[in-house]
């Protein structure tokens, strides 16, 4: 539990604050925080709002800007410097199950201009603590190392730690086996294991799921988002996944075998086929790999950044690394998708000639090796895979039906109606979901915490947010508690951390339990570092002045 200080009145904090030096600087423009719709996204739009309410008690004029998910995105994530704080999420992805992709890529300064980190964080101190983590392979060490990153990153407050949220995912019992419903640790029911085994009990054999967010790409070199990782998990295969366990398995590999502490070599499996019918050949391995770093898949690229070369001996591909990595299996193996050479080269090529790179293509047919194959895709609408009876872990299912849902209440009425019959994504009210299931008699709801987590990203390149003191006041002045109860109701774990206690041996619970919030905290941290209040309104330290005007 964590130890909060009570919080005061907004009156309370303009005296606190009024205390200050009485040397001002610009008072603090208004600040603006994005977020997704109430109706898409009602527990991020709520904790917004009370976020929000928050922030100006401080002394702050704060904007809420509701903006649909392509929108926000492309804002967020191609303007960089355009924007102050927004809601954001990390979804718990399987590969996440290991912390070197949120503690290295979400935060290391290498991937600031393109990659991850897109807030641009930079510590030197915190890069050196990242990059020694990966390479630690005593696992209590780098346990250490880890905690240490954590403890970091709590001190800077470079984002606004939220919640752990618990997932609620329902699916229809008369329709789907339960025996066959995969929960998958730190993730739930909804996971490639689930959509491969789930058995039907009847004459329907279609899994069809939603999704509030529309898909914006089924493109194998660019992580766009979490429904579209649903999509090209299925699509794409990888050399290795993680199991349900949270484990790293050989998938696409038939063994992965450490034959130093810098080189693994992995037997390709036997018998794979593209979609399109040609042989998965290791060429085709070791050009995924290869066009990973090739600097047309940036986002990609700290995946393979450490490999040192790729050696093919028959089905053997043998990786050589730069550095010794405790995380290479889970972290490399088991997050590079496996694409056509003979479909991507001639395209890398061409795109090595022009301004974009390899995240703005699209397939009109997106070409894998996976479990299912590509059917269509109805923009804004539905998208459709068909089994691929011919994997060597074909579903049991015919198809997977992804429909566009915007609304939540809409969502729970087309469970309830059969016109879907696996809930993959619910953001109301966990509480009326188990009260429907309680009352159809046809449902089945299954709730875990997740690995990943919900924040809000602040810019660190715009003042005052470039201030980690100013980043802390902000962090600190909003009750976690208030958060979990109002907008989560409850189905959620208040966070501090960038590892979910769902990862109990990486989760560094004492940087949640140790954080004090509340309004008079927050107050002292400003007027320790010098802002000020003039009349209601929160003033830069010192004689530092205003340089942005609000976008």
């Amino acid at each position: 539990m964590m130890s909060f200080r009570k919080a005061v009145t907004s009156t309370a904090l303009l005296l606190v604050l009024s205390a200050a030096p009485a040397l001002a600087g610009d008072p603090i423009r208004t600040i603006e925080i994005l977020t997704r719709p109430q109706a898409a996204q009602p527990q991020e739009f709520q904790s917004v709002q009370l976020i929000a309410q928050e922030w100006r008690k401080l002394g702050l004029d704060v904007n809420v800007k509701v903006m649909p998910w392509e929108q926000m995105s492309d804002v967020v994530w191609y303007q960089r410097d355009a924007w102050d704080a927004t809601a954001w999420q990390m979804v718990g992805r399987p590969e996440r199950s290991d912390p070197d992709e949120i503690v290295y890529n979400l935060f290391h300064s290498s991937t600031a201009e393109k990659g991850y980190n897109f807030i641009g964080y930079v510590s030197p101190e915190y890069d050196a603590v990242a990059e020694a983590q990966r390479k630690e392979v005593d696992e209590a060490k780098r346990k250490e190392l880890v905690f240490q990153a954590q403890e970091l990153l709590a001190k800077d407050q470079p984002n606004m730690m939220l919640v752990h949220p618990k997932q609620s995912f329902a699916f229809d019992k008369t329709v789907w086996d339960p025996a066959s419903v995969v929960n998958q640790s730190g993730i739930g029911i909804r996971n490639t294991w689930t959509f491969l085994s789930l058995t039907p009990l009847g004459e329907k054999k279609d899994i069809v799921l939603n999704s509030a967010d529309n898909v914006q790409a089924i493109n194998p070199l660019y992580i766009s988002g979490g429904v579209d990782s649903w999509v090209f998990e299925l699509v794409y295969d990888r050399l290795a996944r993680v199991g349900p366990d949270g484990l790293p398995k050989p998938w696409a590999a038939e063994s992965i075998e450490w034959t130093g502490d810098k080189t693994v070599t992995v037997k390709l499996r036997e018998g794979m086929k593209w979609h399109d019918g040609q042989p998965v050949t290791p060429e085709d391995v070791k050009f995924s790999f290869e066009t990973a770093v090739s600097g047309e898949a940036p986002m990609y690229a700290p995946f393979a950044s450490n490999i040192e070369k790729i050696d093919i001996d028959g089905s053997n591909i043998t990786f050589t690394l730069k550095e010794p990595s405790a995380s290479f299996v889970t972290s490399s193996l088991a997050k590079i998708n496996l694409i056509p050479r003979h479909v991507w080269e001639p395209i890398i090529e061409d795109l090595k000639t022009k301004e974009e790179n390899a995240e703005s293509h699209q397939e009109q047919t997106p070409i894998g090796s996976g479990p299912y194959k590509f059917e269509r895709w109805l923009t804004n609408e539905e998208i459709v895979l068909s089994a691929n009876k011919e994997h060597f872990n074909a579903p049991k299912a015919d198809r997977w039906i992804l429909r566009i849902v915007p609304n939540v209440e809409a969502a729970l009425g087309m469970l309830r109606s059969g016109e879907i019959n696996f809930l993959a994504e619910f953001g109301g009210d966990p509480q009326v979901l188990i009260d429907a299931a309680a009352q159809d008699g046809d449902l089945e709801v299954v709730s875990t915490v997740e690995m990943g987590f919900r924040y809000i990203a602040f810019n660190n390149r715009r003042p005052p947010f470039n201030d980690p003191a100013f980043r802390r006041a902000l962090s600190a002045a909003v009750d976690r508690r208030l958060i979990v109860k109002a907008a989560f109701r409850g189905f959620a774990e208040p966070s501090n951390s960038i590892v979910s206690p769902a990862l109990s041996f990486w989760h560094n619970e004492a940087v949640v339990k140790n954080f004090e919030t509340g309004g008079e905290v927050a107050a002292k941290i400003l007027e320790e570092a010098g802002y000020t209040l003039d009349g209601d309104r929160l003033h830069y330290p010192g004689d530092q002045k205003e340089t942005l005007a609000q976008q």
